[in-house]
């Protein structure tokens, strides 16, 4: 059977990550990075292609993605996967003898930062290194050369200028051949270049932001603002590159759920480098809860498998009898092994990292054409039609105490969600807080569109919000004389508790109760989570677009004191509005809560 490349795109994220190509054996053909990973694997599928790639494409059984923060940690995941896998599609090095290092050299007044590859540091400068591959170099040496305008010429070049190159120009480069720099100026300049190459970027962003800060006091604003875009710069460094900068040897667990599957993600860091991710679709035969079932796979992965335990395992759950486990696998492992579930800085990134690859990884499962048709075919028996359902919509309401009411419309079909079918509907005019006039409005506006030739006929309309909304959907059929659509209410038990709904189909009198694991139950609950998470992001991006602040000044909790250290953390406020909820928290005296309503603020 060829792989579905189709399905599979549908599904991928367009993250930056790395991907694995697996012929019908499970071995790996090839791996690569991307830095959008579905325009990247896309290209596979279409298009012209050499030969050689033309006979790696007919080969694919399967495709595993591990999403990335950044193409930097994918670029390093890469090369430590092909060392460790050695694909035949691959291109390898014949040997390991020499290494990429960044070279800085003791005998010239204005060194340059070089790429060199040597089998081990000499006594003719300073060596930065060893790099993982030599991209990486080439982009530090990119990085550096920005920010600090470090000169990349040829000694030989640099001897014979007379007048500034285009580096110069471009500002690439602070034009030391013509002494448009003072020695000592540039060799201040290369060394936060070396201390930031060297890891200690904060001491150089400290540094950097004391000399803005006396620039501006002393009238000297071009330096100032020289200065501010070079520790605007700095931090946007330090944001991306927490994998490989913060160490700690630890497997990071997080498990995703949807009704009638889930998957669990394991990501390996070692010395703070992280290795690659492994996923598992265990089954629950049991029906046991997220934490017990996550408890049972930590305990079977280690003790009962060969996998070694790290010093450290972090989960996204709280595990049962975690003392009792954590004694086993230091036990079992003849050194301390620690579980933690709530954890900060860059290992909570991490955890939040394998979140992410188990979403994306449930998503390539639910996206399978062979379970999506078992899943319609149950429907269709359920609900006792005489064919096989094409086309499904699902309705939802969202909204806060009446705010900013939206309703959401989900089209989910053989091929999975049809996201360029989803409509959001703005209701206007209704009382606020009444579900049912709003979900009279959004239904009639969708239908009656539909008599008008718009849009395309669904088998079955799913309303949740039980009897009630059923109720108000017949009306609106019964108005505007539709009756070849079947309509299905879905009903949260009263635990509310997924697998225990209750369907109504087409009147309140016809209920149906179907088993926790019935394929058409699924189906359902994944339409109506899908349109309730659609409903809540746009009920949200309405409600914060009517919110929305453009000024630190108008934000609660932020006062004189707070802005200061705002602006100068991050050089202005351009360099506010880019950082991530993570950067703003690091800040003194802003904490994760008022982190939060600042970039809500900021950005909606």
């Amino acid at each position: 059977m060829s792989f579905d490349s189709k399905h599979f795109l549908a599904s991928v994220s367009a993250a930056p990550g790395v991907y694995r190509m697996l012929d019908a054996q499970g071995d790996t053909l090839y791996i690569g990075k991307a830095k959008r990973l579905k325009a990247r694997l896309a290209s596979y599928f279409r298009g012209t292609l050499n030969a050689k790639t033309q006979a790696l494409v007919g080969r694919i059984a399967d495709i595993q993605v591990t999403v990335t923060r950044t193409e930097t940690e994918a670029l390093l995941l890469e090369q430590t996967l092909i060392k460790e896998l050695r694909p035949p599609y691959n291109i390898l090095l014949r040997d390991d003898k020499s290494y990429p290092f960044v070279f800085v050299s003791d005998r010239h007044p204005y060194p340059a930062l070089e790429y060199k590859r040597a089998r081990a540091r000499r006594d003719d400068g300073r060596y930065l290194g060893p790099y993982p591959s030599s991209g990486a170099v080439r982009e530090s040496l990119s990085l550096m050369q920005k920010i600090f305008r470090i000169r990349n010429c040829e000694d030989s070049v640099f001897a014979h200028r007379t007048r500034p190159c285009l580096q110069y120009q471009i500002q690439r480069c602070s034009a030391p051949c013509v002494d448009y720099i003072s020695e000592q100026d540039y060799r201040r300049d290369l060394e936060h270049a070396v201390m930031c190459l060297e890891g200690k970027s904060e001491q150089v962003t400290d540094e950097l932001t004391a000399a803005m800060e006396r620039a501006s006091q002393a009238l000297a604003f071009e330096e100032a603002a020289r200065l501010r875009d070079q520790v605007q710069h700095l931090r946007q460094l330090q944001a991306r590159q927490f994998v490989d900068t913060e160490g700690g040897d630890a497997d990071i667990i997080a498990l995703a759920e949807r009704p009638g599957a889930l998957c669990v993600s394991v990501i390996s860091v070692r010395q703070g480098r992280m290795l690659g991710a492994s996923h598992y679709a265990p089954s629950n035969g049991l029906d046991l809860g997220v934490e017990a079932l996550l408890g049972e796979f930590v305990s079977q992965l280690y003790l009962g498998q060969s996998r070694e335990a790290p010093s450290e395992v972090i989960t996204t759950h709280p595990l049962p009898d975690r003392d009792l486990l954590q004694d086993a696998l230091t036990a079992h492992a003849g050194k301390r092994v620690r579980l933690a579930h709530q954890v900060r800085g860059h290992r909570a990134q991490w955890l939040q990292l394998a979140q992410t690859n188990a979403e994306q990884q449930l998503a390539s499962q639910l996206a399978n054409q062979q379970q999506l048709a078992k899943r319609f075919a149950a429907l269709r028996d359920a609900l006792d039609m005489p064919d096989t359902p094409q086309r499904l919509e699902c309705f939802d309401i969202s909204h806060s105490h009446g705010e900013a009411t939206v309703a959401s419309c989900v089209v989910f079909d053989h091929q999975g969600p049809v996201k360029s079918d989803y409509r959001r509907f703005n209701i206007e005019g209704v009382a606020a807080g009444d579900d049912y006039a709003a979900m009279r409005q959004a239904l009639t506006r969708r239908f009656k569109r539909l008599q008008d030739g718009e849009g395309k006929r669904p088998d079955v309309l799913v309303v949740d919000g039980g009897k009630g909304q059923l109720n108000m959907a017949r009306e609106v059929f019964t108005e505007l004389g539709i009756a070849d659509i079947r309509l299905l209410g879905v009903a949260k038990g009263t635990t509310r508790k997924a697998g225990l709904e209750t369907l109504f189909i087409e009147t309140v009198e016809r209920s149906l109760a179907l088993d926790g694991a019935s394929p058409a139950l699924h189906l359902i609950q994944h339409i109506r989570d899908e349109s309730h998470r659609f409903a809540i992001t746009g009920h949200r991006t309405r409600r914060d677009k009517a919110r929305r602040t453009s000024t630190l000044q108008d934000i609660p909790g932020v006062g004189p004191k707070r802005r200061r250290e705002l602006l100068r953390y991050f050089g202005g406020l351009q360099g506010v509005r880019k950082a991530s909820r993570q950067d703003l928290s690091k800040v003194p005296g802003i904490s994760a809560s008022l982190a939060e309503a600042i970039h809500q603020a900021l950005h909606g």
